[in-house]
């Protein structure tokens, strides 16, 4: 990428590097709020004595329902699905993101950082997001794609 084709300063080149990035930045925005919305919830249930690794799904069940609707409505494009099938979608994709985050988190306060869940947290948090950024990128909110007339011939019919 060179500096000439977006413009003739370095204002320009990070414009058109935000206008590339967008969607990833959007995303990097929602998932700081969800990641926020995680660490204060689940702060708040572990000072009253309750065992990280439950009051961790409960802080990342309240962060999942927050992060989808704020990439719902911020992140990605409209897919044109019903928004129950996309809700499914994104339940799918969010479920292999949140068991990858729950392990690393489990992992890391079973052992390092039984000291700092905290950071267990934050940690796993990382490694999930980029499960969570391309499955919703490329299965939850990708767009329906609509067949091809000639993909679907009705059978014993020739093309010409």
């Amino acid at each position: 990428m060179k500096i000439h084709e977006y413009g003739r300063g370095p204002i320009d080149f990070a414009a058109a590097l935000v206008r590339r990035f967008e969607r990833l930045l959007r995303f990097i925005v929602v998932g700081c709020v969800g990641l926020a919305t995680d660490l204060a919830v689940f702060t708040l249930i572990a000072a009253s004595g309750h065992h990280p690794l439950a009051v961790r799904l409960v802080s990342l069940s309240i962060a999942t329902i927050v992060t989808w609707r704020l990439n719902r409505a911020f992140t990605f494009a409209r897919s044109n699905r019903a928004q129950s099938e996309e809700a499914l979608r994104y339940a799918i994709v969010t479920a292999a993101a949140q068991a990858t985050s729950y392990a690393v988190f489990a992992a890391l306060v079973l052992t390092v950082l039984a000291w700092l869940p905290q950071a267990a947290l934050m940690c796993g948090a990382a490694v999930g997001a980029f499960v969570s950024y391309n499955g919703h990128r490329l299965f939850a909110f990708a767009p329906r794609r609509i067949a091809a007339a000639h993909a679907i011939a009705p059978k014993g019919s020739r093309r010409a």
